[in-house]
């Protein structure tokens, strides 16, 4: 039994990665003062949030074969889920392909707060960083002060609306493979600031944060970049396993599933 129970927690400990967690000053009290992790609640809602990377390929119905699509957030909610089926989580993948933080923005009403979300994961970023290369020239880029400025507009709706949600701020990140190499320059230059903006609001904000930059980067030391991550922005199959490992490493240092 001690055996399993190990095993258990290792593969919970490998799966969570990059969740930005909001949390009330009672909840980092009791987590400080007694040692423990507090548990998520019974039928928690746990939405995935973000662009392609987060998207999938996902379903647009309620197929529930298909409904996560086939990133990390399919391997954390198929875990966690697995594990714990007594506490009836909800899981919803409203990743979109191509969605910038105006994308976000837009649909924010009906893709987020009305879920009514317990736990948010939010990743956004690189393709506002694109937009800026390649568009910035036409107004149509998104700055780096805009997504600040957007990105910390979606965090004050949703905690006013839910002022015990838990954020799980990912940080956007790239390889260099593909377009991103032909242009490393002007990526790097750019999502690093992008990579900042997160910490920071996951800091003012007391959330999870997820630093998918680092993970992807010390990957790098085992196999070539195009191995985890095949153009520069979206991950491979091993790719979206290393993210899910680490989001679930890092949420579960806030809360227990």
């Amino acid at each position: 039994m001690k055996e399993n129970n190990s095993r258990r927690r290792f593969i919970r400990g490998a799966a969570l990665t990059g969740l930005a967690t909001c949390c009330l000053p009672a909840f980092e009290t009791f987590a400080a003062k007694s040692g423990k992790v507090p548990g998520a609640k019974d039928g928690a809602v746990i939405l995935f949030q973000g662009d392609s990377i987060t998207d999938g390929n996902r379903g647009r119905n309620t197929d529930p074969n298909h409904i996560m699509g086939h990133g990390y957030a399919f391997s954390i909610a198929s875990r966690v889920g697995a594990d714990y089926p007594e506490k009836k989580y909800i899981f919803y993948n409203r990743g979109i392909s191509g969605n910038r933080t105006t994308e976000l923005e837009n649909r924010w009403q009906t893709d987020t707060l009305d879920l009514k979300p317990n736990v948010l994961s939010i990743l956004v970023g690189v393709n506002d960083c694109t937009s800026t290369i390649f568009h910035g020239g036409d107004g149509s880029g998104i700055s780096v002060e805009e997504y600040q400025k957007k990105y910390t507009g979606l965090l004050d709706q949703t905690r006013e609306a839910f002022p015990d949600i838990l954020f799980v701020l990912c940080e956007p990140f790239i390889l260099s493979v593909g377009k991103v190499k032909e242009n490393w320059d002007a990526y790097i230059a750019d999502i690093t600031q992008r990579q900042a903006v997160v910490r920071q609001l996951a800091e003012k904000y007391n959330t999870v944060f997820v630093g998918f930059q680092h993970v992807f980067t010390k990957a790098c030391e085992k196999a070539a970049a195009d191995y985890w991550i095949w153009d520069g922005v979206h991950p491979t199959v091993p790719g979206h396993e290393l993210m899910a490992r680490e989001w679930l490493k890092q949420v579960e240092k806030r809360i227990k599933f």
